[in-house]
């Protein structure tokens, strides 16, 4: 098996994308109060992301994967167009559901979900291996994670008929762009620097998995 498909099967099989929340998250099977924290806590994320992708981005040497790395960044800013910047997409869905993006801009956020961010700022800005790890197996949960939110969130519907789920059905449609852009990431040679990748990936999934465990009721 070769390091790349030691790495995929790493990540798809972590359980960031298959934990008790998640899974619940899936068939609909969340509290209210628990649908909430979510829509809250994931908007710290996305309001973030792009801050901490660009950290990654000034911190990588080889112009080949700065170029790949690019590319996800501009995707999250809209592209050519402001407006589709992926946060103002995910505002559109908080107030959908009766949230006001504004009042939720510098809401503390929970100690597991500082965690996750905090963990993505430290990575990215350290070892260039750990760093494009990180990266990788943010880029490569994507998809499993959005094909378990979509179809819970289309079940919550009936119970928010309003629901704007625009922000997570586009992202299902150009993540596979993502995990294309960081399979062209040329930076890892040495079994140093794939232990390092794999060490980083691995790290980073173990704050997610927390991340969503995170935001279930506590008993």
């Amino acid at each position: 098996m070769s390091f790349y498909e030691d790495i995929k099967n790493l990540v798809k099989n972590h359980p960031a994308t298959n934990n008790d929340f998640i899974n619940r998250f899936s068939q609909g099977k969340i509290t209210d109060s628990e649908f909430k924290r979510f829509s809250i806590e994931f908007y710290h994320f996305t309001r973030e992301w792009p801050q901490i992708l660009s950290t990654l981005l000034v911190n990588t040497p080889n112009e080949d994967d700065a170029r790949e790395l690019t590319t996800i960044l501009v995707s999250e800013l809209g592209g050519e167009d402001p407006a589709k910047r992926h946060e103002l997409l995910y505002r559109r869905y908080l107030r959908s559901i009766n949230m006001n993006p504004e009042e939720l801009v510098k809401r503390e956020k929970l100690p597991t979900t500082k965690a996750w961010l905090d963990g993505m700022r430290e990575f990215f800005a350290s070892d260039y291996a750990v760093a494009l790890g990180s990266e990788f197996g943010l880029e490569n949960m994507a998809i499993p994670m959005w094909d378990k939110l979509i179809p819970g969130l289309k079940i919550m519907k009936e119970k928010y008929p309003n629901m704007d789920i625009t922000y997570f059905t586009f992202h299902r449609e150009i993540e596979s762009a993502h995990e294309d852009a960081t399979a062209n990431i040329v930076g890892i040679h040495t079994d140093k620097e794939k232990n390092d990748f794999m060490e980083g990936a691995r790290r980073i999934l173990d704050l997610e998995e927390q991340f969503w465990l995170g935001l279930a009721d506590k008993k």
